[in-house]
């Protein structure tokens, strides 16, 4: 499938300021492993966003400088964090309460594949030899109030990762309500796909011949 060379993708910063943009004031947010970990260095000035860790951490701040990461701090994805004024760490039986409990107003995750109505398809790919890990994704994609998915659009092979439905094994059934793509913003919803933006030069048209399913305008 060709593309066109009028328009950019979004870079993985873009694409996570791109989210931390939509982060409302006041959010208790957790950020998967891999991508959506970028977001927390691009939340806006002067917003206060409460940043969880499933391993137990609440009240994460940005990277830290290089030469000042402590090992003994780390996220769920084994990287170092920084710890805001106020932030707490605890069990991790009680980080999956707050994710089980509906304490989370928003999860941004990253993913092999998502449906058009927003099924999550991103702990396993079918793969032999591949770990069948679902770790805590599951108890994120349908406790939070809001499943967000960051990702880019395509696969290496040019496959939207985009579908009318999943192939792979999937994390939750209807819980992605929107995703961040390195080309687009959609909406997934009971109707289907919905347009949020796009990325300069990129028309709706072309969007949906890379996608190869129908979306409606913004």
């Amino acid at each position: 499938m060709t593309m066109s060379t009028t328009y950019t993708r979004r870079t993985k910063d873009q694409l996570a300021a791109r989210v931390a943009q939509d982060i409302f004031d006041g959010a208790v947010v957790n950020l998967g492993i891999g991508q959506p970990t970028l977001v927390a260095n691009h939340l806006p000035q002067g917003r206060e966003v409460i940043l969880q860790s499933e391993n137990g951490i609440l009240g994460m701040g940005p990277a830290p400088e290089a030469g000042e990461e402590d090992y003994d701090l780390i996220n769920a994805g084994k990287q170092p964090v920084t710890l805001l004024p106020g932030g707490s760490f605890f069990h991790h039986s009680d980080s999956f309460a707050m994710m089980r409990g509906g304490h989370l107003d928003i999860c941004v995750l990253g993913a092999f594949q998502v449906s058009a109505t927003g099924d999550l398809a991103n702990w396993h790919t079918g793969e032999k030899d591949a770990i069948p890990a679902v770790g805590g994704a599951m108890d994120l994609a349908i406790g939070a109030k809001q499943t967000w998915v960051m990702m880019d659009l395509l696969t290496k092979q040019g496959v939207s990762k985009l579908v009318k439905e999943c192939t792979y094994p999937l994390t939750g059934i209807a819980c992605v309500k929107r995703v961040y793509s390195d080309l687009a913003t959609i909406e997934c919803t009971s109707q289907g796909l919905k347009l949020v933006d796009l990325v300069d030069g990129l028309s709706r048209e072309e969007l949906e011949k890379l996608v190869g399913l129908p979306i409606a305008a913004a």
